[in-house]
């Protein structure tokens, strides 16, 4: 099992308990089938819904894990519809269209189960009513959308090769009169751009990132072995490929890394870190990464640069040269579908290329 999915199966089961013992029979229902990442988004969703529930006097039970079937079973539509003004309007943490999306997902699938597979010792459903299975599930982002809000936040075309050459000299010239940015870009300037690199070069989740171990290179080939999204088999893991610039930057991480890191023998991750009091090197966290990634796009000018807008560069570049099918393979994806936004993405690239070619030709 990968190391996220170790650290979220633990907050998993952490949880599990303050929840009705209906929801942990579905969780263990969903265990074979579903990460343990996404099942603790649905418990999190559950908690959300349960606290709600209570807060409005829908269910009399002193805490979570006493809410009763019967109090699902006699809510009406007004109260889902006040629980959906609630994720759209409270003060803190209001929730976004798709966030509210998936939380309702969330809740449709948990009262499937108990309306339509989980029985009673009397082989009757665990919940007699569904109101559920009467909100409308609607897709929240289309392809074409998704592509209109990605124009103009992903890096193109030379922005690719600058991005990675910012961070490896640019930043220490804008940092110069602060010493201690100055030591830390000197310490990681070589790791941070090999990060860069590989994703811009691979179009790697920075959760892949995260689980990479030194085993899983193979530089002679330009590939890394890794556990991709949506995959349950924990022994397996899938070949991705990289391009030339990335093997550049690999090779000269790896060949600091031990000595710059302190990295200790039984330390298996790719990238590391020494966190504040520590003296070895560690695996480097999901927050870390992101962190990094926006305190070098800050600086670039580019504000709105996340990692996995940099995995859209990639892909937005990589599908130029490609078809849909090989950039599906590339990044992962679960179906063409989620692959499309990179065809509309590409078609307003060119067109606009095409408009600059003409207005230098004139």
């Amino acid at each position: 099992m990968n190391i996220q999915k170790v650290i979220d199966r633990t907050k998993l089961d952490e949880k599990v308990p303050s929840m009705p013992w209906y929801v942990q029979q579905f969780i263990d229902y969903k265990l074979p089938d579903l990460s343990p990442s996404t099942l603790l988004e649905y418990v999190r969703d559950y908690e959300t819904f349960f606290n709600w529930l209570r807060a409005e006097g829908l269910s009399l039970s002193e805490d979570n894990r006493h809410i009763k079937l019967e109090e699902l079973e006699t809510l009406r539509m007004e109260d889902v519809t006040g629980f959906r003004l609630y994720l759209t309007t409270r003060r803190e943490g209001t929730n976004s269209r798709i966030t509210v999306s998936r939380k309702l997902s969330s809740l449709r699938s948990l009262f499937h189960y108990l309306s339509q597979i989980a029985e009673d010792e009397n082989f009757y459903p665990l919940l007699k009513r569904n109101i559920m299975a009467k909100i409308e599930n609607k897709r929240i982002h289309k392809p074409k959308d998704t592509a209109a809000k990605l124009k103009g936040k992903i890096l193109e075309e030379d922005e690719l090769i600058e991005f990675i050459s910012y961070i490896h000299e640019g930043y220490a010239l804008d940092v110069a009169d602060n010493k201690q940015a100055l030591f830390a870009h000197g310490l990681n300037s070589e790791r941070d751009a090999c990060i860069v690199s590989l994703i811009l070069n691979s179009g790697l989740r920075v959760s892949e990132v995260v689980n990479l171990n030194v085993d899983d290179l193979d530089l002679g080939n330009k590939m890394l072995h890794v556990y991709r999204k949506g995959n349950n088999d924990e022994t397996f893991k899938s070949p991705v490929y990289f391009r030339n610039q990335a093997k550049d930057d690999l090779e000269h991480y790896i060949a600091l890394r031990p000595h710059r890191y302190h990295v200790p023998k039984k330390e298996k991750a790719l990238f590391v870190a020494i966190r504040n009091g520590q003296k070895e090197g560690s695996r480097m966290t999901k927050r870390a990464i992101q962190a990094m990634i926006i305190k070098y796009a800050k600086r670039f000018g580019k504000p709105f640069l996340t990692v996995h807008k940099l995995r859209h560069s990639f892909a937005t570049d990589y599908y130029l040269q490609n078809d849909i099918y090989k950039t599906k393979e590339q990044l992962g994806h679960a179906s063409t579908e989620t692959t499309e936004v990179y065809a509309h993405l590409t078609d307003k690239t060119m067109s606009q290329a095409i408009e600059r070619r003409n207005d230098s030709s004139d």
